[in-house]
């Protein structure tokens, strides 16, 4: 049973959320601000919803110091409209967004997306063979199922879903990817007018990634077309 942290002081809306979900299948934890809800953040949480405005600690403050700790799945719950929301959520390593009101249908499906992209199978090294445990890519090694990536020898600090893009981008090296496939294949859904979540996404793996040799990008923007993983 996937354990969910919902942290947003509206009493109301956590009530009848964590009735839902618990229905669905989850078992929820709830927390009105961003400290008591960093203190119940823990290696048992498979993914946190989390609201922006909140009193003691806001949903931003609050991502920004669990982004320091840890790489838990968070789906941030923003205001209709707030599009600088968005962003500064995405840029702070959110895994995606959801704008208020929201129906049930849509929180299902995001929740479960984001599960299915970050969750880690519990198998032994006998169930699987070495060539799906390990990717490897000039000097990147991805190990698929832990969701970590290393440059050389150093982790990098990626979220599940930025791991989960990389992968998508060094399967297909050498080629332009469409955001409307990194959007289905990776966010579980169809890329929608406007939506920044590729780009931000995209943006903090360049960010995390050191340059190559000659100060090139690893990964080049086409506009209007996609992105491309440069081959060396």
């Amino acid at each position: 049973m996937p354990n969910l942290l919902l942290i947003d002081d509206d009493t109301e809306l956590t009530s009848l959320l964590s009735e839902l979900l618990e229905l669905e299948g989850f078992h929820v934890n709830t927390a009105s601000n961003g400290q008591q809800g960093l203190e119940l953040v823990s290696d048992d949480i498979d993914l946190i919803l989390l609201d922006v405005m909140m009193p003691v600690l806001n949903g931003m403050e609050t991502l920004r110091r669990l982004r320091e700790q840890r790489q838990t799945p968070v789906l941030m719950l923003t205001a209709k409209g707030e599009e600088i929301d968005r962003v500064m959520g995405l840029e702070l390593g959110a895994d995606d967004y959801l704008p208020k009101p929201f129906s049930d249908r849509e929180l299902l499906a995001r929740i479960r997306a984001i599960l299915r992209r970050t969750s880690q199978p519990k198998s032994t090294d006998t169930e699987s063979s070495p060539e799906q445990d390990v990717i490897h890519y000039q000097d990147l090694t991805i190990y698929p199922k832990r969701l970590e990536v290393y440059c050389g020898d150093k982790l990098i600090a990626l979220t599940g879903t930025e791991t989960e893009m990389l992968i998508c981008l060094v399967r297909h090296a050498g080629q332009v990817v469409p955001k409307t496939q990194l959007s289905e294949d990776v966010l579980g859904k169809r890329l929608a007018p406007f939506d920044r979540a590729i780009d931000m996404h995209i943006s903090n793996i360049r960010k995390k990634l050191p340059i190559l040799s000659g100060g090139r990008a690893r990964i080049k923007t086409l506009r209007g077309k996609g992105y491309l993983l440069v081959e060396q």
